[in-house]
């Protein structure tokens, strides 16, 4: 291999890169790969969802900086870099009608903008996968939406010396893929209930399957599985990091580690744009790319 493999995955809020992709990550610091997560915004207007910190109202007063400190955690449990995008939550509107989105939010800014910030990111990192979320931000809050937009403007854009001049944004760079984090799919839900079930355990997932059997929700197309259950702890470990989101009692850690491994010890995605010749299914987000490199 004469060229060093980058991957870059770009998330909403801190403890989004636990949650989502975090086995994969883990897995390819232990190759060697270089990994970055750029965080969109510092999850200022994220609830306190741990029932045990409820209340504190030091944590109220201070979220932003106790998010940060959550995060710096679960980048060094992860063995990744981190970058900050710049922005203000949104947090996610409740009601019928919603509320307007807060003055100032990422929700609300300029794509172009935004997106340039990426692209000096991108174009400093030089990645040659990049992560994100799909048209739908994985589920309808405004600043998953807006980390899709920003993410595909910057994907497009990276090369654009025109829009983005080399001067401010750094030399032009092209990642050659880019792909929709897919880790919360029907199929590895459904398989993990039913596996639980089977072991006369208790699943935390039927309610998930009952609002998926009643919601219009399309099924995604799963391109690439990611072998990644030997990560599986790591994972757990940096969610857990986020204290302030994360009950360590809740439905996140009632599957076992070993029933995962056994049942779905992958991590799924869905190719969104490729420069590269690839192909479907993968198991590998660099496939197309270790070839050439």
């Amino acid at each position: 291999m004469t060229e060093q493999l980058r991957l870059m995955a770009v998330h909403a809020h801190p403890d989004d890169e636990s949650s989502k992709g975090a086995a994969t990550m883990a897995k390819y610091v232990s190759e060697g790969v270089d990994v970055v997560v750029v965080t969109c915004t510092g999850g200022e207007r994220g609830d306190i969802l741990n029932p045990k910190l409820q209340g504190d109202t030091y944590i109220e007063e201070h979220i932003h900086e106790v998010r940060k400190r959550e995060m710096d955690e679960a980048r060094e449990i992860l063995g990744i870099q981190q970058e900050w995008l710049g922005y203000v939550d949104s947090g996610l509107p409740e009601g019928d009608p919603l509320p307007p989105l807060p003055e100032g939010c990422f929700g609300l800014v300029d794509v172009d903008e935004a997106a340039g910030r990426l692209v000096r990111l991108i174009r400093s990192f030089r990645p040659q996968v990049i992560t994100t979320y799909d048209e739908n931000g994985g589920y309808p809050h405004p600043d998953h939406i807006m980390t899709h937009k920003v993410s595909m403007a910057a994907f497009e854009h990276a090369t654009d010396t025109e829009k983005y001049p080399e001067a401010e944004f750094g030399p032009a760079w092209q990642p050659s893929k880019l792909y929709y984090n897919q880790g919360f799919n029907r199929t590895r839900t459904l398989a993990l209930h039913e596996a639980l079930l089977a072991r006369g355990l208790e699943s935390p997932y039927a309610e998930w399957l009952e609002r998926w059997q009643k919601s219009e929700r399309e099924e995604r197309t799963l391109t690439t599985h990611v072998p990644c259950g030997d990560f599986f702890e790591i994972r757990d470990k940096a969610l857990l990091a986020h204290a302030t989101q994360i009950d360590p009692d809740g439905g996140w850690f009632r599957v076992p580690l070993d029933l995962q491994r056994e049942v779905w010890p992958t991590e799924e995605y869905e190719l969104a744009r490729s420069l590269v010749d690839t192909t479907l299914p993968e198991d590998d987000l660099f496939a197309g790319i270790r070839e050439n490199a």
